[in-house]
């Protein structure tokens, strides 16, 4: 009964839409974290993002786009990244804290005028949706414009369209906002009239999946595009395939969930309407299918993250090791800061002494034999742009939340009231991975395109020199001309 209670109270001081707003606020802080952190750690964002900035003076920022693009530069600081987005964070926390602030205000923590006062989250979610819509340049024009252009790529972008790595990363951050999309739905139900925030709606008939099918729908979103690089004409490799399976794997979970109200309709009649409120039947055929699904993705997944995500040998099979179709890299993986007359980079890391040691030709697909690699022997890789216990640490951290997957795609799960407070640190806890993953994720682009030699062609001018990675004390990769 304390636990009804104590959750009662949390859903009366924090109902679900300004949970919504939270977690979308968390997405932003830790987008700014992520390139912020990265331009301390000395990995340059921009050039494995892709990212430029426009000549236009009626309109700068950074955007993802067509590299052969001659209106847009290299961003040179990488400040102008993160600047303008943690700006952006700091009028989107205040204009939340306040409705929230005013809210508790006029409930004064009663229950009875939760719904009277519902208006107020309702007024908020519209002045931030139609901020970020806005189309005049004022709060950070630039940082919105290139969170629309992202959305609109990944949504909307014709099949012949490259594939770019910031559109990759993008959508896998929003597949960790599937079980939040399924919120914003029930939040709206909530505010419409006749909805009620201390209860959530009910979903019966066709509304039973409309929940599990907007928390597909960013899985389906990142499938779309792995397809789209398998088809690609320039592609050589399966991997895009069965990446893509990684994906089919969580739809699944997420329907298999949904139908356990077919087990509830029909344990009921054996056993009695306790069981409406019981999450778990574990006795049920349906049930067993939906956890084994649940597993299957769930360490798939994490095999994936550790192996192709993040590039290490943990877990990496024999058959890894084997040749594809061919040799030749999937799509074109030009790093923009890479510029066709260099020939070598050099790494200064503390993890090495602190010399300046080349570490990559990116004229070959190897490692240089005078550069001698050093090799860790935990089944990572070398090398390792990052302090080396951040590894074990990260990878450990994941495969536990991982394993929370089968929880937050599952809507009979969180159906329940009396769950909320599970549920919404659940949601922090993938938001927290997720923000983990994006440093190793880009770090490894990094050493990738290094690795593979990666260069830019003859859309660029021949006097154009950019620097791989800033020059951040401690880790630092550096361009020299022949």
């Amino acid at each position: 009964m304390s636990n009804e209670a104590d959750d009662l109270s949390f859903v009366v001081a924090f109902p679900l839409p300004f949970r919504v707003l939270f977690l979308a606020g968390i997405g932003i802080l830790g987008w700014a974290a992520n390139l912020h952190g990265l331009h301390i750690l000395g990995i340059d964002a921009a050039s494995a993002l892709d990212l430029r900035t426009h000549d236009d003076h009626e309109y700068r920022g950074p955007l993802p786009t067509d590299r052969r693009n001659r209106g847009f530069k290299l961003v040179t600081d990488p400040s102008t990244l993160y600047h303008p987005i943690y700006r952006f964070f700091a009028w989107y926390a205040a204009c939340c804290l306040s409705a929230w602030g005013v809210y508790r205000w006029a409930t004064r923590g009663d229950s009875a005028l939760i719904d009277p006062f519902k208006f107020i989250p309702a007024v908020c979610a519209l002045g931030v949706l139609s901020v970020v819509l806005c189309p005049y340049n004022i709060l950070q024009k630039r940082t919105r414009d290139a969170f629309l252009l992202s959305l609109r790529r990944c949504l909307f972008s014709p099949t012949n369209h490259p594939i770019y790595f910031s559109d990759v990363v993008f959508a896998d951050i929003f597949t960790s906002y599937a079980k939040v999309l399924g919120d914003v739905w029930l939040s709206l139900c909530m505010l419409l009239p006749g909805g009620s925030l201390l209860t959530l709606p009910t979903q019966d008939g066709w509304a039973r999946w409309v929940l599990p099918s907007l928390m597909s729908f960013p899985y389906l979103v990142r499938l779309r595009q792995c397809l789209v690089e398998y088809a690609s004409t320039t592609n050589e490799s399966r991997r895009p395939l069965f990446n893509a399976l990684k994906y089919a794997s969580s739809f699944p979970v997420i329907f298999l969930s949904a139908a356990q109200r077919i087990v509830v309709s029909e344990l009921v009649a054996e056993k009695g309407e306790h069981v409406v409120s019981e999450a778990w039947h574990g006795e049920h055929a349906l049930f067993r299918l939906w956890l084994l699904c649940a597993l299957v993705n769930s360490l798939y997944s994490f095999w994936w993250d550790v192996t192709n995500d993040w590039g290490f040998d943990l877990l990496r099979f024999n058959m890894q090791s084997r040749p594809t179709r061919s040799n030749s890299l999937p799509r074109p993986l030009v790093l923009p800061a890479m510029h066709d007359r260099s020939e070598s980079v050099t790494s200064t890391s503390p993890l090495h002494s602190g010399t300046s040691t080349p570490v990559f030709s990116p004229r070959r697909s190897a490692f240089s034999s005078s550069a001698q690699p050093q090799l860790h022997p935990y089944g990572l890789r070398s090398p390792l742009l990052f302090p080396l216990p951040v590894y074990p640490l990260i990878i450990f951290l994941n495969l536990v939340l991982r394993l929370t997957w089968g929880i937050k795609l599952s809507s009979h799960l969180h159906m329940h009231s009396e769950g909320s407070v599970l549920i919404f640190w659940v949601e922090i806890s993938e938001l927290v991975r997720r923000w983990m993953w994006v440093f190793v994720r880009v770090e490894w682009e990094v050493v990738k395109r290094a690795k593979e030699g990666v260069r830019v062609g003859s859309e660029y001018e021949e006097d154009e020199r950019y620097e791989l990675v800033s020059d951040t004390p401690g880790v630092k990769m550096k361009l020299d001309d022949l």
